[in-house]
């Protein structure tokens, strides 16, 4: 499936910002931006990779902040009846 297709099934694009402890010093926190088209509100895509962080990642999880926002609305998509090109 294309990121277009998924788009107009309702997919979002979704970033998620991951805090989290470093495996060698505890006491300090990392970031790491995550960024996929997901579908709000349950991120079925966040959270495959969160349980693949959890079971295969040294870094403990601190916190996860996540953003969510359509790229395509509906509005913004229309079909285009011709088509001029000027040489």
């Amino acid at each position: 499936m294309t990121d277009l297709e998924r788009q107009l099934q309702g997919y979002r694009l979704t970033t998620a910002e991951i805090l989290y402890h470093l495996p060698d010093h505890p006491g300090l926190l990392q970031t790491f931006v995550w960024q996929k088209l997901d579908l709000a509100p349950r991120y079925p895509e966040l959270q495959r990779f969160l349980d693949f962080w959890s079971h295969h990642i040294d870094g403990r999880l601190h916190s996860v902040r996540v953003a969510s926002t359509g790229v395509v609305r509906p509005s913004e998509l229309r079909n285009c009846a011709a088509e001029f090109r000027l040489h």
